[in-house]
């Protein structure tokens, strides 16, 4: 048995084994992209049937094998329909990196300050408020639906683009490193959400729970009816006990590459 294992062994390749560790990357990168997200529970579900499918090929179980196989066909038009904001997130996130920009980490950490200290005291008023931090996918095809503003972040600042009658208060600020890049900005909202009514759940939430879908950026949103602070990421909302709490989530999901 041991001669027959030895034997098996020298037959493999450098090219064998590239192709295993090939293989190997592509799956490791596939459920990083996608840990976290509906999809994720898609992709086991997915695991499962072809799993079944072996043992259907192994076993010479013909009946179950053909019934398997015109299932995964209607399962994968499902998943296309269902699953578009994943795939096309997926499919951002493999292009942005690919050609990966360093993030602009260290300067937005200088502002971090002024960021809560504006998130504070637009809470205690009960301001509406929508922001999003680009993060490694480019956030410029929204920021170019805005109003340019390109100014280094500052509390001031962004307590007055979303004081009540400014003209920038509606839509999104988009922050990129230290500096705000354009305001009034209109967000994607989620596709679950799409159909639905616009009384279920307050626009600004939706739309930061649609940007954080299709992209990687985390975005925070303040509710003018509670002043209640919301963290965005990954198509979830977050709610903390503190700002210190708050503070480190946001630091931490930035810094996580």
């Amino acid at each position: 048995m041991f001669a027959e294992a030895w034997a098996v062994v020298r037959q493999i390749t450098v090219l064998d084994v590239v192709d295993i560790l090939l293989i190997a990357f592509m799956i490791y990168y596939i459920v990083v992209l996608i840990r976290d997200t509906k999809a994720y529970q898609a992709a086991a579900g997915l695991a499962l049937i072809g799993a079944l499918y072996l043992l259907t090929v192994w076993g010479h179980l013909g009946v179950s094998n053909r019934i398997i196989r015109s299932f995964i066909n209607y399962v994968i038009i499902a998943i296309i329909v269902l699953f578009q904001a994943e795939i096309r997130r997926f499919l951002t996130e493999i292009g942005s990196r690919t050609f990966r920009k360093p993030l602009a980490l260290r300067s937005f950490q200088e502002k971090i300050d002024d960021l809560f200290q504006a998130i504070d005291f637009l809470s205690q008023k009960k301001i509406g408020a929508l922001i999003a931090i680009e993060k490694e996918i480019s956030l410029s095809t929204y920021a170019d639906r805005g109003a340019e503003v390109d100014a280094v972040l500052s509390k001031n600042l962004l307590v007055s683009i979303f004081y009540p009658h400014s003209p920038l208060h509606d839509g999104a600020v988009v922050v990129k490193g230290d500096r705000i890049v354009a305001a009034a900005c209109l967000l994607p909202l989620p596709a679950a959400h799409r159909l639905r009514s616009p009384f279920q759940t307050r626009t600004r939430h939706l739309a930061a729970i649609g940007l954080s879908e299709e992209t990687d950026a985390p975005v925070i949103v303040i509710s003018e009816e509670t002043g209640t602070v919301s963290l965005a990421i990954k198509g979830q909302l977050e709610r903390f006990a503190d700002k210190e709490d708050m503070e480190k989530r946001l630091l931490g999901y930035l810094k996580d590459r």
